[in-house]
């Protein structure tokens, strides 16, 4: 147990108890009951099961009463776990965030979300959950932004980073990912409180080790508070036997303490002696309780007892990250408590009706207020005044250019276009590169970052020495400091996506908007998608490069050759795909994206890059100003006419990104065959299947791309190709209902040379070809 060293500036210890108490009571009460309507009340004409977590809100409601009725300030956010949702509508309900009626939408449509969703619920969230280890991991990733924020565009203030995440959720190894990088042991205002209930969905988990988790985080350089027993225990191991009934509950596993929460005071008697030299002692120290005491004391843990968490967030240590192990009972307070199986069941009538009146509500009112003239409604008035925050100005982003007015020569990489495209916008537009934040992770160097470092430095919290500074031979320069505008993390992507959601929603939580860009190879797109779209759907906006890609990569091998990414902006809500095929369309999408965000009306981006050195003067950029404006409005919106044959085409060869060269050399064969053909650079599939959407009209996309990339005046059977999965394209040939053959990548790589890798896989300038005759069907 911590020390008892809190003192309330509005009344006395013991009456903020006991308006406390009250008002866990409340919480518990309103969380079944808002479960209960969504479930039984509410009509539900399907049949179809509605769902809702009572037991893992109720484990959690004596931490969620402290929290928000005695110990958070406007400046501090939480990120609440997801099956606890109802409760923190409760909270929001008694602080007047939220009105009665709403609490009877749970799962509905249009009503609160089955999880707690910053920008769909109607009532103050912090962060959205759902996803195991994302809630949990995004205040880390929120205080960072925070710090990164205030140190260059002051104003977003101060206050602590709350994640109230269950023990179950440290499986994620998302969790761990965060927790051990070398970015976060400063990170004195993250705190961590573990609802240490010691069940999972289906089961008590056997070897839970509250110890075990304490060490892993004390090794991390974290603070670790632990919260085992409440004030009736601790009182009691002080008694004659009160060492045996410590040594016993210390000793005893996690299955069968929570099946003594199951017994009858007559059966616990018997159960909690044990069979070992503790009975004796026991029996008689038990024997000294009435039943309704030796109920109480079983389940006395740290995690419920009011005041070991208040002594608790006194003993917050501010100059490192916190972790709070608080012990609590799953369904505290319920008639399901403590059951293995209690994750998704719910209270019977007769149930709910005792639990009302246990704790001071009615069942024919669920909603009614706390009774005016009590210390509980007084204490919800007066923390609502004190956590009620501003509306947050927003500053609009700087503007962004749409083009640099240069035309790249010789041969080069997207890859290579993307860095250069960086230092071009820190001189073309100083204002917009200030609001820019790249990310990687640890692979600054080998994707073309190395200037870009170089000229904005790293960031830090503090200032810290490169000592290779004066080495001659250090090509990149490792400058750190609290200017920086590049942050490196540790070797994992899903830390990554989480700083990049974080920093993509700074616009929202303090009006200051940033350009968060985060760097990685490609093939580890996917390993990072996940919490990467759930920062996207929680409002994080964001540029996130994939890079080298595709079977391309050839040198790496089949394990580092990316296939399934390019449809990305295909699937992904709020998010627009770029894969381009040359530096000058790189240099439009990159400046189109960045555009795209800190903004209510914008959106995240994602770039597939190539390492493959191609010739720029096949990109045939024009030099009338009109023309290279018209060039460039169809790059950005997803495909323009590279090459058009004389006359009517006879095939067209729609490819994208690294194989554009193959699509123009077979042009060039098919030619000599005497077979036309149009080739079309497309550069998202995403913006092209918007398009055809919505000439469908199942989209609102702007549609006039098409008439412009793929005019039905050369309609014609179509070779689509690209180095990815073929499926990416295949679409293509609904625009005019025309015969298409999709050439791709659908099976694990090689090494090798380009020509033998693109030739194994089918996608080489002679399997376009082919492809081309059978279509058109020429001898």
């Amino acid at each position: 147990m911590v020390p008892d060293t809190t003192t309330s500036p509005r009344t006395g210890r013991q009456e903020l108890l006991t308006a406390l108490g009250e008002i866990e009571q409340r919480v518990l009460w309103l969380s079944a009951a808002t479960i209960d309507h969504a479930n039984r009340v509410r009509p539900n004409p399907t049949g179809l099961k509605v769902g809702g977590h009572q037991a893992s809100c109720a484990s959690m409601v004596s931490i969620m009463t402290t929290l928000w009725f005695h110990e958070l300030t406007a400046d501090d956010r939480v990120s609440v776990k997801p099956h606890a949702s109802p409760a923190l509508h409760a909270v929001n309900h008694l602080l007047g965030e939220l009105p009665a009626e709403a609490l009877t939408t749970l799962r509905s449509f249009g009503g609160l979300q089955s999880y707690p969703s910053r920008t769909k619920d109607p009532d103050p969230v912090d962060y959205s959950t759902g996803s195991v280890g994302i809630g949990a991991t995004a205040p880390i990733w929120g205080a960072l932004a925070r710090r990164y924020v205030e140190g260059r565009f002051p104003g977003a203030g101060t206050g602590r980073q709350y994640a109230l995440l269950g023990d179950a959720e440290l499986d994620e190894g998302a969790c761990w990912e965060a927790v051990q990088d070398p970015m976060v042991a400063g990170l004195g205002e993250v705190v961590w409180i573990v609802d240490l209930n010691r069940q999972s969905l289906d089961r008590v988990v056997p070897a839970l080790s509250a110890e075990r988790l304490a060490g892993m985080f004390e090794a991390a350089g974290w603070q670790v508070l632990t919260l085992k027993y409440g004030e009736q225990l601790t009182e009691l191991f002080s008694r004659p036997g009160g060492e045996a009934l410590r040594t016993r509950l210390d000793t005893m596993g996690n299955p069968e303490y929570q099946r003594l929460l199951r017994c009858t005071p007559a059966e616990l008697r018997d159960r909690l002696p044990g069979t070992g030299s503790t009975r004796e002692p026991l029996e008689r120290l038990i024997a000294t309780l009435d039943d309704d005491a030796l109920h109480s004391a079983v389940r006395n843990l740290g995690g419920h007892d009011l005041g070991a968490l208040l002594d608790a967030y006194a003993a917050i240590d501010d100059t490192r990250p916190t972790v709070i192990l608080a012990y609590t009972v799953k369904g505290r307070g319920l008639h399901s408590e403590g059951h293995p199986q209690n994750h998704s069941s719910l209270l019977t009538r007769d149930q709910l009706a005792d639990l009302a009146t246990r704790t001071g509500a009615d069942l024919d009112d669920p909603w009614r207020p706390l009774p005016a003239d009590s210390a509980a409604a007084r204490l919800c008035a007066e923390r609502a005044g004190e956590l009620r925050r501003p509306p947050v100005e927003r500053i609009t982003p700087p503007p962004v250019p749409t083009d640099f007015g240069r035309t790249p020569g010789g041969t080069g990489t997207t890859q290579q276009a993307f860095g250069r495209a960086l230092l071009d916008l820190s001189r073309s537009a100083p204002e917009a590169a200030a609001r820019v934040v790249t990310v990687s992770p640890d692979v600054s160097s080998s994707t073309n970052l190395g200037g870009w470092l170089n000229k904005v430095g790293v960031w830090s919290p503090t200032e810290r020495v490169d000592w290779f500074a004066d080495d001659a031979e250090t090509i990149l320069h490792w400058r750190e400091n609290p200017t920086g505008q590049h942050v490196e993390l540790g070797i994992a992507e899903t830390n990554l996506v989480g700083l990049l959601g974080e920093l993509g929603a700074t616009w929202s939580r303090w009006g200051q908007p940033l350009l968060p860009i985060g760097i990685m190879y490609d093939p580890f797109v996917n390993r990072a998608l996940e919490p990467w779209q759930f920062g996207i759907y929680a409002g994080g906006q964001s540029l996130l490069v994939g890079t080298p890609s595709g079977v391309t990569l050839a040198p790496e091998g089949g394990a580092h050759q990316s296939i399934t990414t390019p449809s990305l902006g295909l699937e992904q809500p709020g998010c627009t795909t770029w894969e381009p095929a040359f530096a000058q369309d790189t240099e439009w999408c990159v400046l189109a994206a960045l555009s795209l965000l800190g903004r209510p009306d914008g959106g995240s981006a994602y770039l597939r890059l190539s390492t493959r050195p191609v010739d720029q003067s096949l990109a045939a950029v024009p030099a009338d100003p009109a023309a290279r404006e018209r060039r460039r409005r169809q790059a950005v919106a997803g495909a323009y006419g590279l090459r058009r044959a004389e006359g009517t085409p006879d095939v067209t060869l729609a490819a994208m990104g690294a194989m554009v060269p193959e699509a123009l050399a077979a042009a060039d064969r098919l030619a000599s065959l005497g077979v036309a053909a149009d080739v079309v650079c497309v550069t998202s599939p995403g913006l092209l299947f918007r398009a055809t959407q919505a000439r469908r009209g199942l989209d609102d996309a702007p549609q006039w791309i098409l008439d412009q990339a793929f005019p039905a005046d050369r309609a014609a059977p179509l070779v689509t190709l690209l180095d990815g999965h073929p499926h990416t394209l295949a679409f293509l040939g609904t625009v005019h209902n025309t015969p298409v053959t999709p050439l791709g990548v659908t099976h694990f790589g090689q090494s090798g040379a380009l020509d033998e890798v693109y030739r194994h896989h089918g996608i080489d300038t002679e399997s376009v070809v082919r492809a081309a005759l059978d279509l058109t069907h020429r001898p």
